[in-house]
């Protein structure tokens, strides 16, 4: 049978297939150390891609590297073989295999799926550890025995502790680990039985209830802001995360949690609000995707110091049998060892080391470890040792390196995506190998920052309806709202038809409408990039909250639907629809290519930048029509360019006479929501201006309330490892204001005492 594979291109991967392997593999734990932690900060594509491809990686080239050196081994009899690293050696490299498998602290799960895989890891671990085993044990008798304990021992810890924290990271142990004793309660039956049988002896007696003590919350926002400081709100996210951990596996909580939260959170700021939360969060990726919760207690800090202590020591011992072996002279023996081989036997060492530091430089200073010391003057030492070395590493970039969030809302617009029509043809393609939606968020996705003005907008909303749940019924009503609420709150009545309809339609609807209303000019000086400008600042402000949250609940319906799919009905058939039925009217108004003569569509487009203004249907080939040409598409922007196409489509809609409504007109087979939205956006341009926006933006902060509350909790939970969402901070500033139905512990026990009468 002919060799399809040149000899010496065999010979070369046979001899260098192990080294590269082993090298590749520390390589990706640097990359994984490096890039892990910034997962959280940042949902960039490019980052996700380092991340998931070394995580996959990761594992499977350990693996390959364990069965490489395991068969190497298992032909050291045969003499066809040629031995390229001695037994010892093999025997050595196969624990830092182990070692690698066990990954770095920063990340055991690319996702929250992985944390359901556990069993398979423990699996996994029994049979690396076999194959681990066979080697050292075919090395027998072997020069670099103590060493190659000594690192087999801190393999298997690392090893154990990712699978642990993927066992305790799995949302059924998860929730099984925060379930409370069974409690039946007081005895009801004696009681009963007393009662009876003093009935029977004809012994007045009566039994006399008393309520628990200590309810009611109608004070609770009669507080006063008190600013904190940075360690306070490390300690606030701890104090609360360990109180509302249990919302990611829908448990409930009892008044008295509500009452402790409301007051608490009604005495902060916006800023301070918002920094305990991201603390919150921030705890609860730990606990979901690090391995913080198995390294942080007694037991977690005497293995890392065992670690510690063994890794230096086995450098020690290969670096004293090194010397031996050589007689001093700092060039191995090649009979002994191969000089590469030398080289990488440090480089694992010195790169365990190495990553073994960083992890425990990263334990000390974690919020972790300051929240658990109980000496506040060593916890204050190591809060601010942790803050003059991030600042002394990054300078003016330490603000963004602390964050524990991207702080970053992503946009997408109805009007916008219809502008901007991609090829058929790019789309099929695209669409064959399943980069469809991935090729939709890189062209039609923006990113806004939140900005604080924002969130204090958000925040005083909800403490107002807040203020207004003194109890967890009123709480309820009040999260099941749409915008029903503010319009009757604001006497909107004639606009309540447009939010009692499914959610996805509503939010659709006033998608829309915001975007036909943002984009109104009615004067030809003003910029067309932000469109008409209110004359307060107030307005102004409820003005762009209203865009910012109109495209952002846009980017969550069509390109998170499985985030949004407890609340999102049809909506990706809906959103299709609208795009459909705008497209055909964008094309019939020639605002893009495909008007009313398809053969010459595209031609009769480009008429309008490179034809004569008088109209002759030549082409212009004198210097006028080059000057023409500069004008139009070097002395405006192209932004410009784009903003001045989006005004026009929405006049051009609001333009329509829409006495009849659409439904009546086309039927409901095509679930377009198009022209409906206009005849919402006339209600609301017939609106004083700084009602219309107050109105909207209040309408926003309740979809977007009313999405916190229905997504599924564990779809939150995955948006912690992307960057994080705004709605998960909405999710969880509802929970800690008291809003939500998560509250069901109306009282606690009441005393019941059998009164015998004299």
């Amino acid at each position: 049978m002919t060799n399809i594979i040149p000899p010496k291109l065999k010979n070369l991967w046979d001899e260098w297939n192990l080294r590269s392997s082993i090298l590749f593999s520390l390589f990706l734990q640097i990359l994984l150390i490096s890039f892990a932690p910034s997962r959280k900060r940042r949902g960039t594509t490019f980052i996700t891609l380092i991340i998931w491809s070394s995580y996959l990686l990761a594992d499977w080239v350990a693996a390959f590297a364990v069965g490489l050196i395991s068969n190497s081994i298992s032909n050291k009899t045969n003499k066809y073989e040629t031995q390229v690293q001695t037994e010892d050696v093999l025997a050595f490299w196969a624990p830092f295999l182990l070692l690698h498998l066990g990954g770095p602290d920063a990340i055991t799960a690319f996702s929250l799926e992985d944390n359901e895989l556990w069993i398979r890891h423990l699996f996994s671990l029994l049979i690396q550890l076999v194959a681990v085993g066979y080697v050292i044990i075919q090395s027998l008798p072997s020069e670099l025995w103590i060493p190659t304990t000594l690192m087999l021992l801190v393999g298997i810890i690392k090893y154990a502790e990712r699978t642990r924290a993927l066992y305790l990271g799995c949302l059924g142990n998860f929730k099984a680990n925060m379930l409370p004793d069974a409690d039946a309660g007081p005895n009801y039956s004696q009681l009963m039985e007393e009662n009876s049988s003093k009935k029977i002896a004809h012994v007045p007696a009566e039994i006399k209830i008393e309520k628990e003590i200590g309810r009611g919350d109608a004070a609770d926002y009669d507080v006063q802001e008190k600013r904190l400081s940075e360690l306070e709100v490390v300690e606030g996210g701890f104090r609360y995360f360990n109180i509302f951990k249990g919302l990611i596996v829908d448990l409930m909580f009892t008044f008295n949690e509500r009452k402790e939260s409301r007051k608490y959170f009604f005495a902060r700021t916006t800023e301070d609000a918002f920094k305990v939360l991201e603390v919150e969060l921030n705890f609860m990726y730990d606990a979901l995707y690090t391995k913080m919760v198995v390294v942080n207690g007694k037991i977690g800090y005497i293995l890392r110091f065992v670690c510690s202590v063994c890794l230096v020591a086995a450098l020690e011992r290969f670096a004293a049998h090194h010397k031996h072996t050589n007689g001093g002279d700092h060039r191995p023996d090649p009979l002994k060892m191969h000089v590469f081989d030398v080289y990488v036997t440090y480089a694992l060492l010195t790169g365990a080391i190495g990553l073994d530091s960083i992890a425990v430089i990263k334990l000390i200073f974690s919020d972790w470890t300051i929240v658990r010391l109980k000496y506040p003057r060593v916890k204050k030492f190591i809060f601010q040792t942790r803050k003059t070395l991030t600042f002394w590493r990054i300078g003016r970039w330490s603000k963004a390196f602390g964050r524990r969030w991207s702080n970053k809302m992503s946009q997408h617009s109805l009007v916008r995506f219809c502008l901007k029509e991609r090829f058929k043809w790019i789309n099929n393609v695209a669409d064959s190998f399943g980069l469809l939606e991935i090729l939709d968020e890189i062209q039609y996705k923006t990113s806004n920052v939140v900005r604080d003005g924002l969130k204090i907008f958000i925040f005083e909303l909800l403490k107002e309806k807040a203020r207004k749940a003194e109890d967890s019924k009123t709480a309820r009503e009040i999260c099941t709202a749409r915008g029903d609420w503010v319009l009757l709150h604001s006497a909107c009545h004639s606009l309540t038809e447009f939010v009692d309809v499914e959610y996805d339609e509503s939010l659709l609807l006033w998608h829309v409408a915001t975007d036909l209303c943002f984009y109104e000019m009615d004067d030809e000086d003003q910029d067309p990039e932000v469109g008409s400008q209110p004359s307060d600042e107030k307005t102004k402000n409820n003005r762009t909250f209203s865009k910012c949250l109109s495209d952002y609940m846009l980017y969550l319906l069509v390109m998170r639907p499985t985030m949004m799919s407890a609340v999102a009905g049809i909506g990706q058939i809906r959103f299709q629809d609208t795009c459909e039925e705008a497209k055909k009217f964008f094309r019939r108004k020639d605002i893009i290519p495909g008007g009313r003569f398809k053969e010459n569509s595209l031609l009769s487009w480009f008429k309008k930048f490179f034809i004569s203004p008088r109209g002759r249907s030549e082409w212009k080939c004198s210097m006028s029509w080059f000057k023409t040409w500069l004008h139009k598409f070097y002395s405006k922007t192209r932004k410009r360019l784009e903003m001045e196409k989006i005004k026009r489509a929405c006049a051009e809609l609001l333009l329509i006479e829409t006495v009849v409504k659409p439904v009546e007109v086309k039927g409901d087979r095509s679930k377009s929501v198009l022209f409906d939205a206009c005849i919402l956006a006339k209600e609301l341009k017939g609106m004083d201006e700084r009602k219309r926006w107050k109105v909207m933006s209040e309408v926003w902060v309740e979809l977007l309330s009313y999405a916190a509350t229905h997504c599924r909790a564990n779809t939150h939970a995955q948006q912690f490892s992307k960057g994080g969402e705004l709605v998960s901070f909405v999710w969880l500033l509802m929970t800690q204001l008291g809003l939500g139905d998560q509250f069901r512990v109306e009282a606690g026990h009441a005393r019941a005492k059998l009164l015998v009468q004299k």
